[in-house]
Order: structure tokens, then C-alpha cells, then sequence
């Protein structure tokens, strides 16, 4: 049986490239100080700056604040994050 993850409404905010609000979060699969990668219910969203800091995650909102100097972002697709929690045999047999 497949389960049906909800789309929570997703948003970035950005405010003077040194503080951000993200909603739409299912999970952080990553961070440094200069990179952060978050899995979004739009994809995976990669942030890449300097000093880069998560200052609040509510993942039960789906939540996240982050601060420090923001040079850019990228959205991807998260088809091989989500196959990585399949197992092994399940791949192999699709």
C-alpha cells in the first residue's frame, strides 16, 4: 500500500539575501554553513551562501527560518530521495 503525503502550501521568503522563511518542508536532508538542502513539497531546494545558519524547524508545520548571507538557490527533483527509502528489492523488482 502507497501512502499519500499531503502538499502543504509552499513558500520562500527572502528578505535582504540574509534572512529566509521556507514553508512547504517535509524534511532537512542536509546543512552546513554553506549549503542547506531541504526536501519540499515542490522538491528539493538547495541553498547555497556563507554563514548559513537554521535558526528555527518546526517540521510538524512544515516550517523552517534560516539566516546568514544567501547566494543562491535551486529547485530539483526529489524522485531519487524518495526512492532511497524504498528498500533494495522493491527497486530491483519495479
Amino acid at each position: 500500500m502507497e501512502e499519500k503525503m499531503s502538499i502543504r502550501p509552499h513558500r520562500l521568503t527572502i528578505e535582504n539575501r540574509a534572512s529566509g522563511t521556507l514553508t512547504g518542508i517535509r524534511e532537512v536532508v542536509s546543512f552546513d554553513e554553506n549549503q542547506v538542502i531541504l526536501d519540499t513539497d515542490m522538491g528539493l531546494l538547495t541553498l547555497k551562501g556563507k554563514d548559513l545558519h537554521v535558526s528555527r524547524l518546526t517540521l510538524e508545520k512544515g516550517e523552517v527560518d534560516l539566516n546568514g548571507s544567501i547566494e543562491s538557490l535551486n529547485y530539483s527533483s526529489n524522485e531519487a530521495l524518495r526512492r532511497s527509502g524504498e528498500s533494495l528489492l522493491s527497486r530491483l523488482f519495479k
